[in-house]
């Protein structure tokens, strides 16, 4: 037998966990994973649908970019190569500022500036411009300079030491860098190694927004160029449509649960509940039809009901059938205890006519076993209707009375009862009786005028047990007690305690026996 199949047999596994699920649970589990890949399909449709639009937005971006870096790259390289031009190459040269005039100066009303120094750093021409060059160790080697918020300064040295600064603004800059083709919004930053220029804000914004950003190399210097558009928006119908899927499945598990539960679940389980309720004798009343509404169901509570009417003419003919029994037994519980009363008197009659001591003493003891068995026959027959058993402590008065009237003369027994009220099987107190007769008997033969008691204990840890203790100095170590017991009484006696399913413990130095009987409870 493989693990799968002995796990399955001791309830462990899956198989056997679903298994103990309700039967609800299960039509739900079942039609959740049946209905859960369609959701996910239409769900991964809705996402393919939004991956195409933003492919889309990626494609415009794209040439946006690349038309708008184009453009910025091609206006910042010329002016660059206008700049150095315009710069003498050989000592005593002058710059050509005419060249630059022409250049920068239609485009002053736009906030383009420059200005021409000489090696002292004398403006030669333009208008003053203050150098944005970094100092120190990290000396950018880059003519072109970003500054936050203004937009980006050109400064070149030639090889005389005359010094050329342009300024372009940030307007400047946006109208050369924007794509013709780009009519929405957009944001647009220059990017050096160790500044950056916003040229233009996304204004689009949201706790939904989503955005594509793209960085090109304008291959000017060390300047980039990064341009960020706006996806396709998450709007609430986008969601919607995308979720969807997903409460389309759940309420339509939860719908098939719903009308599983109302139509079979619940009215089964009212059917169950009435059926589990039920009493012999009783009659199974379902609930209403109107209120189930599956008619299968109707069909099995009437198939209940015709049952329970069966079972309750069968349970009426056995109930009369059980008191006609109970009559007949009584009755031979009658007259066996009438025939042993008979016996009794018999036995007591021919005891009186008797002449040899010891066919009286034979008649005595006979007498004393047939009132054993007599006493334990009334009172099983007087407590024939309580199935809870007999109660010992009443059996064993009446039987140590029965003992005491018949001892013979000379030989008066004294019999001291400590008895607890438990109650016994009618066996066990057939074997108690023919016990404590066999015993007192044995004492009686081995001390004439012998005392003694019988007393019962019971312990809270054993409650369906007790030990019956009797004891006496006729019963200890004499060669008459050993005599008697070992050729007349201690066979008998053995056999008793067999009978009990006990073991008997006998204390010789005091004269005492002792065993544990079974009870079956207390009065």
């Amino acid at each position: 037998m493989d693990g799968d199949e002995l796990r399955r047999r001791n309830g462990v596994g899956p198989v056997a966990a679903i298994a103990r699920m309700p039967t609800g649970a299960k039509v739900f589990l079942i039609l959740s994973g049946a209905l859960l890949p369609l959701a996910l399909i239409a769900f991964l449709a809705s996402l393919q649908t939004s991956r195409i639009a933003d492919q889309e937005v990626r494609a415009r971006l794209r040439i946006a970019i690349s038309e708008a870096a184009r453009s910025l790259r091609g206006e910042l390289a010329w002016e660059l190569r206008e700049v150095r031009s315009a710069l003498p190459t050989t000592p005593g040269a002058a710059p050509n500022c005419g060249r630059l005039a022409g250049l920068f100066e239609p485009q002053a009303a736009e906030g383009i500036r420059y200005a021409v120094l000489d090696p002292n750093k004398r403006l030669v021409c333009g208008q003053p411009l203050p150098s944005v060059a970094p100092t120190g160790e990290a000396v950018r080697t880059s003519p072109i300079h970003l500054l936050p918020g203004s937009g980006a300064q050109l400064e070149v040295t030639g090889p005389t030491g005359h010094t050329a600064r342009a300024f372009f603004p940030t307007r400047f800059l946006v109208e050369s860098a924007s794509p013709t083709g780009m009519a929405g919004d957009f944001g647009l930053m220059l990017i050096a190694a160790d500044r950056s220029v916003v040229l233009r804000d996304l204004t689009a914004s949201g706790l939904f927004t989503r955005t594509e950003t793209q960085i090109v190399d304008l291959n000017i210097e060390d300047l980039q160029l990064q341009m960020t558009v706006p996806s396709a928006p998450v709007t609430s119908s986008a969601i919607i449509a995308a979720l969807s899927p997903f409460l389309m499945w759940f309420l339509a598990a939860t719908i098939a649960w719903f009308v599983v539960d109302r139509l079979l679940i619940r009215p089964l389980r009212q059917l169950r509940t009435t059926v589990g309720a039920y009493q012999p004798g009783e009659l199974i009343d379902p609930v209403a039809g109107s209120d189930i509404p599956a008619q299968e169901i109707r069909a099995l509570g009437d198939t209940f009901r015709e049952l329970s009417q069966t079972v309750q003419l069968h349970e009426r003919d056995l109930a009369e059938g059980l008191s006609r029994q109970t009559k007949l037994t009584r009755e031979v519980h009658h007259r066996v205890k009438n025939n042993l009363q008979v016996i009794a008197s018999l036995i007591n009659f021919h005891a009186r006519v008797a002449v040899a001591p010891g066919a009286l003493d034979a008649y005595a003891s006979i007498q004393r076993r047939v009132d054993a068995l007599a006493v334990v026959h009334r009172h099983h027959y007087a407590g024939f209707e309580d199935t809870r058993g007999i109660e010992i402590r009443s059996v064993i008065g009446e039987l140590a009375s029965n003992i005491r009237a018949t001892a013979p003369d000379g030989n008066a027994v004294g019999i001291m009862l400590n008895i607890e009220p438990l109650l016994v099987s009618q066996d066990a107190a057939v074997a108690v009786s023919f016990l404590i007769t066999e015993i007192v008997e044995l004492a009686m033969l081995a001390s004439p005028g012998a005392q003694i008691n019988i007393s019962t204990q019971t312990d809270a840890a054993k409650p369906d047990s007790a030990t019956l203790r009797i004891s006496s100095p006729a019963l200890g170590d004499s060669p008459e007690f050993a005599s008697l017991y070992e050729h007349r009484y201690g066979r008998v006696i053995g056999g008793l305690v067999r009978q009990l399913r006990s073991q008997l413990h006998h204390d010789p130095l005091i004269g005492a026996f002792e065993l544990t009987i079974a009870i079956t409870g207390r009065t």
